[in-house]
């Protein structure tokens, strides 16, 4: 377990070491699920129990409608956590399906051990509470991001705001895209030819630069 812990470096963990993970985690009960990509972690309408936390790999939070057009709603990578959202409401079923898009090594905990201490009643169970609860306000904000973006009228509008977005978060003017056209498209919740024509027309009007994923804002 020492060997797998010290890969995870999740903001869940922040403020514990090391051996006061490898003790609560004892306390809280774990499981460590590998998939491939393509695997279906869960599935809309699933009930949610756990949590997980990206250990390797990425997974996409995806919502496909009755017709069988998939929206992609956001890409989790390595340390991030999943399923909190779901596992802390009345009746624990995700609206969400959870799909693996690059290999993956996912550790898995009961959000109900999570969030209540043991009878041990540890300090640092305390500060694990106190990380969930600011990791879950702090997906609530990203997720306003998500809606800013997507209730843009045009494919430039929208664009503009997301790559707005991801100068910001990286600070710079010169930065790359965690996303590539197919799955942009589907952040985006629009066509994949169409954000590609814009982006070129973009490129020609002067207001970016970019190759491939890696972007620069004029």
């Amino acid at each position: 377990m020492k060997d797998i812990l010290l890969q995870v470096d999740s903001p869940l963990f922040d403020g514990v070491n090391l051996e006061d993970r490898k003790t609560m985690l004892g306390c809280i009960g774990y499981h460590i699920g590998t998939f491939k990509k393509g695997d279906i972690v869960a599935f809309e309408e699933e009930n949610i129990k756990h949590i997980g936390i990206i250990i390797s790999g990425a997974v996409d939070m995806v919502k496909e409608d009755l017709w069988g057009n998939k929206t992609m709603l956001v890409r989790m990578r390595k340390d991030e956590l999943f399923g909190e959202t779901f596992a802390c409401g009345s009746d624990n079923l995700s609206v969400v399906t959870f799909l693996v898009s690059e290999d993956a090594q996912i550790l898995f905990m009961p959000f109900d051990r999570v969030m209540h201490s043991c009878t041990m009643a540890c300090v640092f169970h305390h500060r694990l509470i106190e990380n969930m609860v600011a990791i879950i306000a702090n997906k609530n904000r990203d997720l306003m991001r998500k809606v800013e973006v997507v209730s843009k009228r045009t494919i430039r509008e929208k664009l503009l705001a997301y790559l707005s977005m991801q100068a910001q978060t990286q600070n710079s003017r010169y930065f790359e895209i965690p996303l590539g056209r197919v799955k942009l498209a589907e952040y985006l919740c629009v066509d994949r030819s169409a954000l590609t024509r814009e982006l070129v027309k973009m490129k020609e009007d002067g207001l970016i630069d970019y190759d491939k994923n890696c972007f620069r804002i004029l």
